[in-house]
């Protein structure tokens, strides 16, 4: 969607109806996220998520975990904000 790639992390900002349906966004990831045992840093903000990818064990930069979970957080978003 609308990742960009710099300072070593993947970043995108997501803009909801409301505050529930952000958070049923968040919900939704969080359960990838575990099964990938990869986990974003992230912020909400009533209706707008904003979220960081970077591979810790690999020195805080992008690797193919952060753009397989992008993946993933694309095709979740995708059924909130088409």
């Amino acid at each position: 969607m609308n990742w960009t790639e710099a300072e070593n992390k993947l970043s995108a900002t997501f803009k909801f109806k409301d505050f529930m349906e952000a958070f049923a966004f968040m919900t939704e990831v969080a359960f990838h996220a575990e099964k990938q045992n990869h986990h974003p840093n992230w912020s909400n903000v009533y209706n707008t998520v904003t979220i960081d990818l970077t591979t810790h064990d690999a020195g805080n930069v992008v690797t193919d975990k952060d753009r397989k979970l992008a993946g993933v957080i694309d095709k979740i978003v995708s059924k909130y904000i088409g």
